[in-house]
Formats: C-alpha cells, structure tokens, sequence
C-alpha cells in the first residue's frame, strides 16, 4: 500500500475554497472509486488555518500511476492555480 499526505497551504481562506470546489465538483467521489484508492480523506488543520490535509491511499504504484494519468488530475491542477496553493508532499509506502 502507498499513501501520500499532501499537504495544501493558501492564504485569505484559499484552502478550504479549494477543498470545497473539489467535494461539490465531485472530484472527490470520482477519485474516491477509482480502482486501487483506498483511501482519499482531506482534514482541517486546528492550528494553520490555511492548510488543509490530504490522506491519499492506493493498493500500489500502478494505480497510483494510473490516477495521474486521468484528466481529473487537470482539473486538480487548475483549482490548486486557481486558488494559488503550495504543496507539501510526503510518500510512505507499506
């Protein structure tokens, strides 16, 4: 299994605007039943208010290789330059 925690940091509320688009756009579910994930879960930060979390989880590389090829990885990409976020990205694999 492989996770990534990914960690999403704005300003002026930019964070949680970009989770919100992504779980009325659906994304989330799409992602969500993707052959291989696991696990795609986002969580709030108590403390930084403007960084949000993101707990991704898949079976293994390939379909975490897989995910990156989809064009909802575009539409991703666009709402994290929308809303002008920076990413920390961690990988464990178990």
């Amino acid at each position: 299994m492989i996770t990534v925690n990914i960690y999403y940091k704005g300003k002026n509320g930019n964070a949680l605007k970009f989770l919100k688009e992504m779980l009325e756009s659906k994304i989330v579910d799409e992602i969500r039943n993707e052959k291989g994930n696991i696990r795609y879960d986002y969580y709030l930060s108590y403390e930084d208010k403007e960084t949000i979390l993101l707990i991704d989880s898949w079976e293994n590389q390939e379909a975490l290789d897989f995910h990156h090829t989809l064009p909802l990885m575009k539409k991703i990409s666009s709402l994290r330059e929308k809303y002008d976020l920076h990413m920390i990205v961690e990988k464990y694999i178990n």
